[in-house]
Order: structure tokens, then sequence, then C-alpha cells
């Protein structure tokens, strides 16, 4: 079951079944191989159909597609692999590495820049998303001690530059907004020169879109161009639009030039048609991605972790990534030291619930966690990951008194009573909570202390699955 509060849209629901489609039937072609003594032609032929149909049905490019099976095909018949005693072993590599082709050699986010102020101008067609990715930019430039104004060049639109304010607003950024100015290239100019005034490094420019592409959008960005010499040309594209954000790529690259490609609407597990094609298609980079509704859900494209939750192998330095920024050092230290010392309370667990739900989505979290498909799927088959049981569970923990979070021995069933009541719950959610707890202290101490002494490789696997139950048992009725 799904909370209450969490918002979802058939498309965004299709989109994450395309994406975790292309993963498993791509894993399932390397556990049809795995069965395997000896790898043969034949073996490679029948798996590779099965690839080029997984990638067809993802809306990747054909020509790409043709291209890339071709290039696995001739390194896969090579007699060395063929004659391995780990055929599937080398068929997920060389696969893993050809993927890693498709994207070219690019680290994603922004090159150094080249003048300053660094002009920023976000092209594409109406509904892309521009305008949240002119607001998400700003945050992550300032992320990088950057400092950026936004101005949109969305004249016949006003609601769209009402919207570029808001969001701008609420990111923290400033918005150059001239009363009366419905001029797309003066508004442009006139940013440029109070990007300079102010101080600000940075000019991103939201321009106009359109349902389809026309000869006077295209002279107007043109025009827009000029004036402001933008180095930085992104093209943001919906990735759910699949091989059409890529003709109207091309298209803007032609006219305008595009020096990178945003992709937006990409949730945690998004392994798009679209990402695999761009490259391929126009030789043009995919700087960021875009994965949520929230500010900070704009990260610089990585090849290699795409392709590693691809082929299900996780994607381990995009959450560690994302931990770090909502757990210091100092914290994470402390915490390690209440685990060690067998101290882990009802307050450290609330705390560590609330920064696993900063991070993002837990379908997300589990997503980049290598191994963590199965699960994911296991829980697709039978009940769904539910958010808004984290939300009963902190409900419950905020109820308790401070000593009583400090110290649950204390908890008593009179105290238990009051805790539901206070929480909106049931006694027996309650104790459930406590008796799940009781079991995580344990495993942390266990945990902790094989961590401490560097022994015990078996058992420390027995308790991160361990760990991995109580998570699910707590995210589930």
């Amino acid at each position: 079951m799904r909370s209450a509060g969490q918002v979802t849209t058939p498309g965004a629901d299709r989109q994450r079944e395309m994406f975790e489609a292309l993963s498993t039937r791509l894993q399932d072609v390397f556990r049809s191989l795995r069965g395997q003594p000896r790898l043969t032609e034949e073996s490679v032929e029948a798996a590779l159909r099965e690839i080029r149909l997984a990638l067809l049905e993802a809306d990747v490019n054909f020509r790409v597609v043709k291209a890339f099976v071709d290039r696995v095909r001739d390194r896969a018949v090579d007699q060395a692999v063929l004659r391995s005693l780990t055929p599937d072993q080398h068929v997920v590599r060389i696969v893993r590495d050809e993927m890693r082709a498709l994207f070219g050699d690019t680290t994603g986010g922004l090159p150094p820049a080249t003048s300053s102020p660094r002009v920023i101008l976000l092209l594409g067609l109406q509904g892309s998303g521009k305008t949240t990715t002119a607001a998400k930019l700003g945050a992550w430039l300032g992320r990088q001690g950057r400092h950026a104004l936004l101005v949109s060049t969305d004249v016949r639109r006003p609601a769209a530059i009402a919207q570029l304010s808001v969001v701008g607003t609420q990111a923290g950024l400033r918005v150059h907004d001239p009363e009366g100015e419905m001029d797309p290239v003066v508004r442009a100019s006139g940013a440029l020169v109070a990007t300079k005034n102010l101080g600000y490094d940075t000019l991103i420019v939201d321009t106009a879109g359109r349902l389809h592409l026309d000869d006077e959008l295209m002279a107007e960005l043109e025009a827009i161009q000029r004036a402001v010499a933008a180095g930085d040309r992104l093209f943001v594209a919906d990735a759910m639009t699949g091989q059409d954000a890529i003709k109207s790529a091309g298209e803007f690259n032609r006219r305008i030039g595009v020096t990178g490609v945003v992709l937006t609407k990409m949730d945690g597990d998004a392994r798009g048609g679209a990402a695999l094609s761009v490259v391929g298609v126009l030789g043009v980079p995919i700087a960021f991605v875009g994965s949520g509704e929230r500010v900070q859900d704009l990260e610089p494209f990585h090849p290699d972790r795409v392709v590693s939750r691809v082929l299900g192998m996780g994607d381990v330095l995009s959450l560690i990534e994302k931990a770090e920024q909502v757990i210091t050092t100092e914290d994470a230290a402390r915490l390690e030291r209440k685990i060690r010392r067998d101290e882990f309370t009802l307050e450290d667990f609330r705390d560590q619930l609330r920064a696993i739900r900063k991070m993002g989505p837990l379908e997300q979290i589990l997503g980049m966690i290598p191994g963590m498909g199965a699960l994911k799927e296991l829980n697709a088959q039978r009940d769904q990951i539910d958010e808004g049981q984290l939300t009963r569970v902190e409900a419950i923990i905020n109820s308790m008194t401070p000593t009583e979070r400090r110290q649950h021995q204390m908890i008593n069933g009179s105290r238990r009573k009051r805790i539901a009541r206070g929480s909106g719950t049931s006694v027996e959610e309650v104790n459930r909570l406590l008796k799940q707890f009781v079991e995580m202290r344990k495993m942390l101490k266990v945990v902790g202390g094989m961590a401490g002494s560097g022994r015990g490789k078996k058992g420390k696997g027995k308790g991160r699955r361990q760990a991995l139950h109580n998570l699910r048992s707590m995210m589930n009725q």
C-alpha cells in the first residue's frame, strides 16, 4: 500500500515498469548463461536476440541497438570467452563495457567555464521541465559555491514567468523579472547586465517552448544566443518521450548548437531508451538527470552508475552521496560509538529514519543497493513498501517521553496504551515496533562487534540480511 500522501501518475508508473523490465530482461539473459558449462555461438546468438528485444522495448534507437549488438557479438564469440569457465561473467563484462561506450567519455555536470559570468541557455519543448530544471540547476550550482541569477524569456506565457519566480524563490535564488518588459531578447540581455552588476557568476536563461518546433521559436532562440553568447546550451528533454526527445534535440542542435542534455522525469531506477540513445545519435553528452519534484532532485549524469544499475549491480556511490547530504561525519561517528557501546536508543532510531526519508523515496534507495532488485521485485509481488508506515513509526516514538525513548525497557502496559492513544495507532503497533527495535539492537550489537574485530564474514552477511528483514518489516503492515 502506498501512503496517502504519495502521489503517482500513470506515466510515472509506466516509466518505472519499462526501466525495471529492461533490467530484469538483461539479468534473465545472464542467468540463462550461468548454467552453461561453456558458451557456444548458438547460445551467444540466443542471448543477443533477448538483449536486442529488451533494448528495443525500452525505446532505444534501433541504429544504436544494432551497433551495440554487433560490438557485443564480435567480443563474445572470441575463443577465449567461449572457452571460459565463467561465461556469464565474461558476457556481463562485455555488455557493461559496451554500454559504457554508448555514453562516450563524459563525467556529467558542467565542464569548466570558459567565460565569466557563465551563461546557461535552457532549451526544449513546452512541458519538458525547463522551468523546474532552472531552479534545480541554480540550487546545484549553489552547492558548488556558485551564485546564479535566473531569468525567463517565455513572454508568450506569463504563467511561465510567474512559475520561475515561485520555484526560484523556493530554491533561495534571485530571479530577474523587469516589470512590463516583454521582449525576450531584452529580458535576456538585461539579465546578463544585472548578473555582472550584482556580482553573480552565472546566468540561467529559461527560454520559451512550443508544443512543436517552429521557425519563429528557433529565430527567437538564435537572437537570444547572439545577445548573451551562452557557452552552455542544455537541451531539456522529458525522458518519457523517448525517441521524440532525440528528434527534437537533433533540430535544436542543428539550429542552436546543443552542448549537453538534461533528462527530466526520471525516477531513481530510470534506464530509459533516451538515456541510452542520445549520445549515440547526437554525439552530445548527458549533463544532468532530474529524478523528482524536489529542488535537490537533479544529479550530474554518471554513465558508470547508470550501467551498474541496469545490470543489477546497484549504485553505491550515489547512495553514499545521498547519505553524505543528510548525515554529517560527526553524526556517523557518534552513531558508530553508540552502537559499539550498545547504547542505540529509540531516539537514535527516529533520527536515522528521518535521515533515510531525506535521502529520497525508499524505492530509489533500495534500487541503489547491490542485489536489492530481487527484494523490490518481491515487494511488488506481495506487499509494496509502505512509506506511510515510517510516518506511523515516527509518530509512535514521538508520543513517548524523552526518558522512555532513551530507556525502552521501562515501557510497560499502561505506558504502551498511552503511547498508542497519543500517536493515533494501536497497542499492537506499539508492541510490534518495540519488538522489532529490540531485535534490531541485538543485530546492531553483533554487527558492531564484528566490525570492531574484523571477524565473521558469514555472520556479517546473516546480520545484514536480518537488518534488511527488520527494515522491510517496519515499512509494511
